[in-house]
């Protein structure tokens, strides 16, 4: 099931993202294929897209999320998505499994990964096997690690046996328990639940053991650790078949940002010392980290308008994801065609989806990128079901001005708009600022959160 691409679509004028640098080019598109890239030119009957100077990419790949967030995706570029099993019901079974496979088509390719055990609860295996043929890409411990090590080893076993990624949790859950922070000097000074550091290191460990045992491919989700990186860089010289990832929120903050109690940065596993933020961005640099996903996890205020210990971690992340990983393009410490890869290419391959770059005969998931756009994060004004981001009012660039998912258009660049009230234009992206603009001026005529839906919609009686 898919959207059918009406006629070829011939993208000039772009700078594209390739694996080898980036490069001034043409991509041509045909029935929902890369047809052709390279000094090419557009045929008889194309439409012709002028990129003016922009970069031309691969579509994003987000490889673990806990909910499918389409219009939040969209708006951070993200075309295919790996779907954590903490659904409700889990992802144990598959029908469930299949349904996934089928939800988001045609817009977005949604890929489930299997629960490892049913019900998540870490004992009794799932049904891996036919998973796999409903559609799974792979196979997840979900939120917690799997305590039971004989559990987790039968589980890389037969994950090898089937060839599927086993995708799992790096902290040891007898540590962390309830903990909502990392122990140190933060975490005493606000009084909050703590486990150390090292019950990442610790999962790691073991897990890389049993996967040498098992001769299987894994996957941390996220690591956040320099003790934790150590041990993967390590093992990766042995030749071990592992791989790991991270979030913008532990390259960019680290456990300061939880000292006013904000919720928003309540995240599992939780923001680190600056020592390990750091140790995450060299990790980046030095190839340690070969993915940079969103981990988006929509809460809503039912989940965060609680005390900081009692709040239920978790950030919405698509939206902002393609925007802080240019940051460290800014900051030399990776260039674009690295960034894509992070973000796009290796998540494929994990997944084994013929996506990520602009190949010839790939799908063509294609995304238009102005990289020095600027912005302001805004919780308020998020796309996502719910706007529980920890940069929210953090200025920022990069933005997706127009998608394609298949050839075909998704989202294109929109003009600016104008305040109905008074005339005033709101320059760059849509509505950008309208919401401290009306809060400022008009106010007194209609609450902004009224008067929101209406100016979104076009409705607004003006």
């Amino acid at each position: 099931m898919g959207m059918k691409q009406p006629r070829p679509v011939t993208i000039t004028g772009g700078r594209l993202v390739t694996p080898d640098g980036v490069h001034e080019g043409v991509i041509r598109l045909v029935d929902g294929a890369i047809a052709a890239v390279g000094d090419i030119a557009a045929e008889d009957g194309d439409e012709v897209v002028d990129a003016k100077g922009r970069l031309v990419a691969p579509g994003l790949v987000d490889f673990g999320v806990f909910a499918i967030d389409k219009p939040a995706f969209h708006f951070g570029g993200i075309t295919r998505a790996a779907l954590m099993p903490d659904q409700a019901p889990p992802l144990d079974l598959p029908s469930r499994v299949s349904y996934i496979a089928k939800s988001g088509k045609p817009d977005l390719w949604v890929h489930p990964l299997a629960a490892a055990t049913r019900g998540l609860e870490g004992r009794e295996l799932a049904e891996l096997g036919l998973m796999k043929e409903a559609g799974a890409r792979g196979v997840a411990t979900g939120r917690r690690w799997i305590a039971d090590s004989g559990a987790m080893l039968r589980l890389l076993r037969y994950a090898a046996m089937l060839d599927l990624v086993v995708v799992a949790h790096a902290e040891d859950g007898w540590l962390v328990g309830e903990a909502a922070a990392t122990a140190g000097e933060m975490a005493t000074r606000l009084g909050l639940p703590s486990a150390p550091a090292e019950a990442e290191a610790l999962a790691v460990a073991r897990d890389i053991a049993l996967a040498e045992m098992a001769g299987a491919k894994l996957h941390f989700r996220q690591i956040t650790t320099r003790a934790a990186l150590d041990l993967i860089r390590s093992a990766k010289v042995r030749g071990v078949a592992i791989s790991c990832g991270t979030t913008p929120a532990h390259f960019m903050l680290s456990d300061l940002a939880t000292a006013e109690f904000r919720t928003f940065a309540r995240l599992s596993p939780p923001l680190r010392s600056d020592a390990d933020r750091q140790a995450v961005i060299d990790a980046i640099g030095d190839g340690t980290i070969d993915v940079v996903a969103s981990g988006h996890d929509p809460r809503g205020p039912e989940d965060k308008r609680l005390p900081f210990a009692d709040a239920e971690p978790g950030m919405a992340g698509a939206e902002t994801l393609l925007a802080m990983t240019l940051t460290l393009v800014r900051d030399g410490v990776i260039d674009l065609a690295r960034a894509f890869e992070l973000l796009a290419a290796t998540p494929a391959r994990l997944l084994g989806v013929e996506a990520g770059q602009l190949r010839k005969g790939w799908e063509a998931d294609i995304a238009l990128i102005d990289p020095d756009k600027p912005w302001v994060v805004s919780s308020a004004r998020m796309e996502a079901t719910a706007g529980n981001t920890p940069f929210d009012g953090q200025p920022t660039q990069g933005r997706v001005t127009a998608l394609y998912k298949g050839g075909v258009a998704l989202s294109q660049e929109r003009e600016s708009k104008i305040c109905p009230e008074c005339g005033h234009e709101f320059q760059g992206n849509g509505w950008d600022g309208i919401d401290a603009h009306w809060r400022a001026k008009h106010e007194n005529v209609m609450p902004y959160e009224k008067a929101w839906p209406l100016l979104s919609s076009g409705n607004y009686p003006g």
